[in-house]
């Protein structure tokens, strides 16, 4: 029976274009190893025969399967939406698709690690924001696959992440420079589990008050959990309730910062005059309110992530403990301001504490 009597296969094309089965497969996945010349006869032998390439058939040739797969904690989130839209061109330009594994709670993470169902169902697995156990951890090594971690450092793995230090004690010393020396933060609390609070960024913010001669102060901070207003409400009253309240307060997470935003205009608290507040990722929602923040580009990140499972897909001896590090900038807007001296007897309202840390205010 000739290809015309019956489906096409790979092999029909490869014969009539005069190439071997798996060059067929690149040259229809996109796969830039593949000269434009030989891709075009493939093409054109494709097309004569009425042929679509299929994935199962692809991966029968190749080894591939056409697939990288992303495994996510949450989906309604800015920066994981933001980060899918850098990825998919990236994938899509390179013949691939994009298979999400949906993993909201310990449970559902539990299934996962337990089936791993992306061992034969994908040439690479981007991990998004998951404190993971060193069991965990093994058990995504031995997927003898790409593992990239997203938006994290994964110590000796392929990781595409900003410098949350380096950007934490920008943001800390700009502050600083405003005049500000009670700087309160304000960390992000998730779920058990999930890496929605970064350590970095709370290291960034203590060394930039070390290296101004500030003794830390734990009271100065707070945490607060995503979606809760409630605990963001009781955070921000601990802090003004302190003997000498803070002046700025650093926002891990431009969500909870306009959730903060909120609370305090709610409650008549004039900001930045006596309140500078800070957030951190250039959130869309930062520019309506008008806050400083540092900005990260989680588009960026997901292209990085793309174009570096590409790499390591088409090398499988490529580096896979490479880092990819990009930057974060100050963006300042209308949330912040320089630190108003206080006036006669308002000292304990600025929260001005004495640079000694005796606890007693100026003038007291």
């Amino acid at each position: 029976m000739s290809p015309a009597q019956r489906h096409p296969t790979m092999a029909d094309v490869a014969e009539r274009a005069g190439v071997s089965a798996s060059t067929v497969s690149r040259a229809l996945r996109g796969y830039a190893s593949v000269s434009a010349e030989v891709r075009e006869r493939v093409e054109r032998a494709a097309r004569e025969l009425n042929f679509a390439i299929s994935r199962q058939a692809a991966s029968l040739v190749t080894g591939k399967t056409g697939v990288v797969a992303v495994l996510v904690p949450i989906l309604k989130s800015w920066f994981v939406g933001s980060a899918l839209e850098g990825l998919g061109p990236v994938l899509r330009a390179a013949g691939l698709e994009l298979v999400v594994y949906y993993v909201p709670d310990m449970a559902a993470r539990a299934d996962f690690f337990e089936r791993l169902p992306a061992r034969r169902n994908a040439d690479a697995l981007l991990v998004f924001s998951f404190d993971l156990t060193e069991e965990e951890s093994a058990r995504l090594d031995d997927l003898q696959m790409p593992v990239i971690y997203v938006s994290q450092h994964a110590e000796g793995r392929a990781s595409v992440y900003v410098d949350d230090v380096a950007g934490a004690l920008a943001g800390t010393r700009h502050l600083l420079n405003l005049g500000h020396r009670r700087i309160a933060f304000l960390r992000a609390i998730g779920v058990s589990g999930f890496t929605f609070s970064s350590n970095e960024r709370l290291t960034g913010y203590r060394q930039a008050l070390t290296e101004a001669g500030i003794p830390p102060d734990d009271d100065l901070v707070v945490g607060a959990v995503l979606g809760q207003d409630r605990t963001v409400v009781e955070a921000v009253g601990r802090l003004l309730s302190l003997q000498h309240p803070p002046t700025a307060l650093f926002v891990e997470q431009d969500e909870l910062a306009v959730a903060v935003l909120s609370t305090l205009r709610n409650s008549g608290f004039d900001v930045p005059e006596r309140l500078s507040v800070l957030g951190f990722d250039d959130h869309d929602i930062a520019r309506w309110a008008g806050l400083s923040t540092i900005a990260q580009s989680p588009t960026d990140i997901g292209r990085a992530a793309g174009e570096l499972a590409c790499a390591l897909i088409e090398t499988p001896d490529a580096d896979r403990t490479r880092h990819i590090v990009l930057p974060t900038h100050l963006i300042p807007r209308a949330s912040t301001a320089p630190l108003m001296p206080p006036s006669a007897g308002d000292e304990g309202a600025r929260g001005e504490a004495p640079a000694d840390g005796s606890g007693t205010a100026p003038g007291a």
